[in-house]
């Protein structure tokens, strides 16, 4: 592996993976590397990279950049990737307010990009694109199996909250859709967002009997710590991104116990899942988080359809995509017709192992489940 570092705007760091297959694919990761939400993007560039290395598939380079979690820069980052350094696939964008600003621009040039995480709605449908690939989930799709977990434990009057951007909306939408009881408050919070004093004051009076709550990254780290000092007792329902390996490393016991929905978790029992949580342990010194996990996905997909076409026959390279011929973490994958998975979802647990707060599957709470907005693509 050859390092070259270089900066400009932001860090640039580019990685080459050579192996004895003749194509070459240049990608180009743009991810969240400082500020908030920066541990979800060093996440997935951890989990691409590992990825990369150990599935091959041809001469695969990697120029990684941050985009500060400013949708300008990450523009900019975008624009440089495409006219200077020539990449063939972008990847790596965490944010959806990003990903809206990236995306259709760098599609337009006539560019993969595979999402390892964002996944707005209008991506999915009226806006598809016969290059875009969602390798993590549909926006909604986390919500929409906590709304079915809701119904499962007999809830009936849910409070939910989420950050005012395409993600958070998609959230609050995506429980709304499944769940059958009543709402006793929504609220759509500010991103980056810290306290919330306000929202916990609101839903101690608002007779709730059930708090879902989507806040990504710091945010939900300031959410739990401030909701269990509070003592407001109402049980939480999130989605896996609040209690991911970094959120609990920081928050701790007050989310011990906390039902969570995730497409993946680390004690999967398939053979590709073990291998990637032992090996990425044993590399950087950490359990792998959910955005490790379909950052790794994403690059062995790009690995093994690179072994076998070509990127320069775009046409062959985009049927080599959508067969999703590789060994997921999460065991059973498919894409849908709008290149969004087909996937299980599953309940987890906040438990504690070997003095470690961590996740556990519980149940599978929706199976080979399909995105609502499929029916609106039209490549």
């Amino acid at each position: 592996m050859k390092l070259k570092i270089n900066l400009s705007i932001a860090i640039s760091l580019f990685f080459l993976v050579s192996t004895s297959y003749a194509n070459e694919l240049k990608v180009g990761l743009i991810t969240t590397l400082s500020g908030g939400g920066a541990a979800l993007g060093i996440d997935i560039r951890d989990g691409f990279l590992l990825g990369v290395e150990q599935a091959g598939g041809g001469n695969i380079s990697v120029v990684v950049e941050d985009d500060q979690r400013k949708p300008d820069i990450a523009i900019k980052v975008a624009d440089k990737m495409i006219q200077s350094e020539d990449v063939d696939v972008l990847t790596g964008i965490v944010f959806s307010n990003i990903a809206m600003a990236v995306v259709p621009s760098s599609l337009s040039q006539g560019k993969f990009y595979i999402s390892p995480n964002a996944g707005p709605s209008l991506l999915a449908g009226k806006r598809c694109h016969k290059n875009y690939f969602n390798v993590a989930w549909q926006n909604d799709n986390l919500h929409e199996a906590a709304g079915e977990f809701a119904n499962a434990k007999q809830y009936k009057n849910s409070f939910i909250m989420a950050p005012n951007y395409p993600a958070g909306r998609d959230a609050l939408n995506g429980y709304k859709r499944l769940y059958h009881g009543e709402l006793a408050g929504e609220i759509k919070t500010k991103l980056g967002q810290t306290d919330y004093a306000s929202e916990i004051a609101q839903i101690r009076a608002s007779g709730a009997d059930s708090v879902y709550f989507f806040l990504p990254g710091g945010m939900g780290v300031s959410f739990l710590k401030q909701y269990a000092d509070s003592g407001v007792g109402i049980p939480l329902i999130g989605p896996a991104f609040s209690f991911d390996q970094t959120i609990l490393a920081a928050v701790g016991k007050a989310a011990e116990g906390v039902s969570n929905t995730s497409q993946w978790n680390k004690d999967l029992n398939n053979e590709a899942n073990k291998a990637f949580v032992a090996t990425f342990k044993a590399k950087y010194g950490r359990l792998p988080s959910l955005y490790a996990s379909q950052g790794f996905d994403a690059a062995v997909l790009l690995a093994n359809v690179n072994s076998k076409v070509s990127i320069s026959n775009p046409d062959q390279f985009r049927a080599e995509l959508e067969k999703a011929d590789f060994s997921s973490v999460r065991g059973s994958f498919e894409f849908g017709p709008n290149h969004h998975p087909i996937q299980d979802y599953y309940v987890r647990e906040v438990v504690k192992e070997d003095g470690i707060y961590t996740n556990k599957v519980v149940s599978t709470v929706l199976s080979a489940h399909a995105d609502a907005y499929s029916p609106e693509c039209k490549f």
